[in-house]
């Protein structure tokens, strides 16, 4: 393993860097968070148009710039780090590397060069908060958090030789706003029921969206109604659906994570700039010993984050699935560094004017999306049969717990 960055790795880091620095400062983010689609539309062209940024990991073939899931995940740090705003999660790491997977070559040609040139966006619905379990990252994707049985979520049924969907969808990334779903339903009726993904424009006639408050308002959602809706079959009859989304599973937990620990790093650095201007006594109080010591505490735990993040973004493109545990170290380094950001910057840290609270809220927000910590890390051990029971013994789930 050669753990350097490529040039172009660094160029594509810089350059993001130096774009959003300027574009995507505290009073931008704020009134991007208020328009109807909870992102500036003209940054996102300009990520799109000038940097290929939807693209980064799409094959050149289908317009994308042909990178691997390593160069978005590096890409992800730097949108963390100034909590972007952005369709890029649910377009380019959720819904893309699906319709790559399942889809045919028409829907592929059709879709895909214009989700890597920005012009499409897409969402990935999958029912009530079960996006963590459909993408196999806190434990398998079977079951009926699809909506088999009488659970809710979406049925599909077929129709006039095609497919027609109703059911409701909550908390769907940027569901509001993307011009493409992609909704996972069940079909087959109640015992005989299979998960299969579909494609449904987002202006389609039964579709009814609405926006919904959420914790972390940088990550806006939307609520999806189906009422009888047309949709069309992601790849062929025989399409595993299941699989590919577990197979994507450990590549968004793999840019997740590098994401997470951008945005840490950014909590602390801004931490360390106001302690040692904030003044007690007489003096900063960065130089106070206990101050020292609880963001010496925090910048081990971001290095030690960036360190599983940085394999996690080499390992997903070599085949290796240790990106639920990369996203874990990620998600408990941000944690601990957007809370003793708030702490350290006293009493202007909790309120609403400043942003160490959107810090903390990415944190919880995406714990809530794609943990808890402590899911992520049980599921890696039930998968290495790090704690597999022997006679008498106690197996991982009940360690877990």
């Amino acid at each position: 393993m050669d753990a350097r960055f490529t040039p172009e790795q660094d160029e594509i880091r810089r350059t993001l860097r130096e774009l959003l620095d300027s574009r995507c400062g505290p009073r931008e983010l704020r009134a991007a968070l208020d328009t109807p689609a909870g992102h500036d539309p003209t940054l996102w062209r300009a990520l799109a148009g000038r940097l290929g940024l939807p693209g980064l990991a799409l094959p050149e073939a289908y317009g994308g710039v042909g990178c691997s899931a390593t160069e978005l995940a590096l890409a992800c740090e730097e949108t963390g780090r100034v909590l972007l705003p952005s369709p890029l999660l649910a377009t380019a790491v959720l819904a893309a590397p699906l319709i790559t997977t399942l889809g045919t070559e028409a829907q592929r040609a059709d879709l895909l060069p214009r989700l890597a040139d920005g012009t499409l966006t897409a969402a990935l619905a999958v029912p009530g908060t079960a996006l963590a379990t459909a993408l196999a990252l806190t434990g398998t994707s079977g079951g009926e958090w699809a909506g088999g049985g009488r659970a809710g979520g979406v049925q599909a049924r077929r129709a006039d030789g095609g497919w027609r969907l109703y059911g409701q969808v909550d908390q769907v990334l940027d569901g509001h706003s993307a011009g493409l779903l992609l909704v996972a339903a069940h079909t087959g009726g109640f015992a005989r029921s299979r998960t299969r993904l579909f494609l449904v424009p987002g202006d389609a006639a039964g579709v009814v969206r609405t926006r919904q408050t959420a914790l972390d308002a940088t990550r806006p959602r939307g609520r999806l109604q189906l009422r009888d809706v047309t949709a069309e079959l992601l790849g062929e009859e025989s399409a595993d659906a299941l699989s590919a989304l577990a197979d994507a599973g450990d590549r968004v937990a793999a840019v997740l994570a590098c994401e997470a620990v951008g945005a840490a790093d950014r909590a602390l650095e801004r931490t360390v700039e106001y302690v040692g201007q904030r003044e007690q006594f007489g003096r900063a109080i960065g130089s106070f010993q206990a101050v020292k010591h609880r963001l010496a505490d925090v910048y081990v735990a971001v290095q030690a984050a960036r360190s599983a993040a940085y394999y996690g973004a080499w390992a997903t493109a070599h085949g290796e699935r240790v990106g639920g545990l990369a996203l874990a170290q990620a998600l408990e380094a941000l944690r601990i560094a957007s809370a003793e950001g708030i702490q350290l910057h006293g009493g202007i840290g909790f309120t609403w004017e400043h942003e160490a609270h959107l810090y903390f809220k990415r944190a919880a927000g995406d714990e809530l999306l794609f943990g808890p910590v402590h899911r992520l890390r049980a599921h890696a051990a039930d998968a290495a049969r790090l704690f597999t029971a022997a006679e008498g013994g106690v197996g991982a789930r009940e360690v877990a717990v």
